[in-house]
């Protein structure tokens, strides 16, 4: 069953996380939300310390190169729209004691953590990106043992497709030791900074979800063209690349897993790798309502409002009382997310509930932000705090990996027994 409290052996971590974003992030937040597409030279250090904790054992799992191949869990789970980076997207099979801990929950707990500081600077952290999740999840010990200490970014998204990334258009055609790939990429995270990209790509576009791969493709490929960088509402510390393949070609060996078009397979791995990455990104927003709602509570008890949750509502200001009902969101958020990836560490099919944290924590995330700025008034608007920079990164976290529409759509096939075909 699972366990509410943060599990001791994860406690460390949960604090460097918090120290990292309080003490590394918030300071440099404000820098590079102006300083769109300028790395953040300071995540140099960030990633060195993240790698060191890795190969001492202290990072307690958390992190993309420790993700696993996820168990089939059958039917679709759902499409994503654009590519975030997400860090330690692993499923571990179900401890033989009934419950394990592992890489999902610790990722969730230290995310949750570092996107108090900013989400823009954890999602640019160098090496945990959600294209190493990938290669993490689904490559053969051969690929992982030659990619995993490298940064790769995941390119799945394309112009006209939307959310549905069971109908990419990218084509991979088999010539000899090689495969070409044609087509275009948009809204890739991490895509310019990142040394590797993980393409989508179909080998018949006719078989539908069934016929996608993924390729592990060099910066360096001259096939692989970036076409711009997105100038966006929010996350800007983090840039997003659109590409164009044009006759791209991959040596064979770079196709992740297995080459084989198995039709009863569905995605193979890839859909359920969202299974593990939408609490991640679940994590993200709960960050950034943390951070929200704990610099209001500052705010307004600097005026003198505080809020007692022993109090009925009505008896408080309304401030204070609408500080409570975002608690009470935030709450049923964190433990929604926080069981969905119990349920990956435990090898348990969590399509459902990752789909329901990721709607609830997205949408969440969105209302509180606005609402904060509300509150602070004139503060909460301005430059002087952060709020207003939140409430510009907040929108993307109910968009990518998984549109709000699309999360509500998993969810009520799962509930109703629909398939993806019957149900669109």
């Amino acid at each position: 069953m699972i366990d509410l409290e943060v599990p001791r052996k994860f406690r460390p971590l949960v604090t460097q996380a918090r120290g990292m974003a309080e003490e590394v992030f918030r300071p440099i937040s404000r820098k590079y939300d102006r300083a769109e597409h300028e790395y953040p030279a300071e995540l140099d250090l960030v990633s060195a310390v993240i790698d060191g904790l890795a190969d001492s054992g202290q990072g307690q799992g958390a992190g993309a190169s420790s993700s696993t191949r996820a168990a089939d869990h059958g039917a679709d789970s759902g499409a994503a729209e654009g590519d975030v980076a997400a860090v330690g997207s692993g499923r571990t099979k179900a401890s033989e004691a009934g419950n394990k801990n592992g890489s999902n929950l610790s990722s969730v707990l230290s995310i949750l953590e570092t996107c108090r500081g900013d989400v823009g600077l954890t999602l640019s952290i160098p090496r945990q990106g959600l294209g190493n999740a990938a290669i993490a999840a689904v490559a053969s010990e051969e690929q992982k043992a030659r990619y995993g200490s490298r940064w790769a970014a995941m390119a799945i998204t394309e112009p006209d497709v939307g959310s549905d990334s069971g109908a990419i258009r990218t084509t991979a055609t088999k010539d000899g030791d090689e495969y070409v790939l044609n087509g275009e990429k948009i809204f890739v995270t991490a895509g310019d900074r990142a040394e590797l990209v993980v393409v989508w790509a179909t080998l018949d576009r006719s078989l539908g979800k069934q016929a996608i791969k993924s390729f592990v493709v060099e910066k360096s490929n001259p096939g692989l063209k970036l076409v711009r960088l997105e100038h966006k509402l929010g996350i800007r510390a983090s840039d997003t690349a659109a590409f164009h393949l044009d006759n791209c070609r991959v040596p064979a060996h770079d196709l992740l897993g297995d080459p084989e078009i198995r039709i009863e397979g569905g995605f193979g791995g890839a859909m359920q790798t969202f299974d593990n990455t939408r609490p991640l990104v679940a994590a993200m927003a709960l960050g950034l309502t943390r951070a929200c709602l704990d610099t209001t509570t500052e705010l307004l008890a600097g005026q003198g409002i505080t809020a007692d949750p022993d109090v009925p509502i009505w008896r408080q200001n309304a401030a204070a009382a609408q500080l409570l009902r975002m608690e009470a969101e935030y709450q049923a958020a964190y433990l929604l997310t926080l069981r969905a990836a119990w349920m990956a560490d435990n090898g348990k099919p969590n399509s459902l509930e990752a789909s329901m944290a990721k709607a609830k924590a997205g949408r969440t995330c969105v209302d509180v932000a606005l609402a904060c700025v509300e509150l602070a008034g004139a503060t909460g608007y301005a430059e002087t705090e952060l709020l207003e920079k939140w409430a510009r990164d907040s929108k993307i976290l109910d968009i990518f990996e998984g549109t709000q529409q699309i999360q509500l759509l998993v969810v009520a096939r799962r509930v109703l027994g629909y398939t993806s075909k019957e149900l669109r």
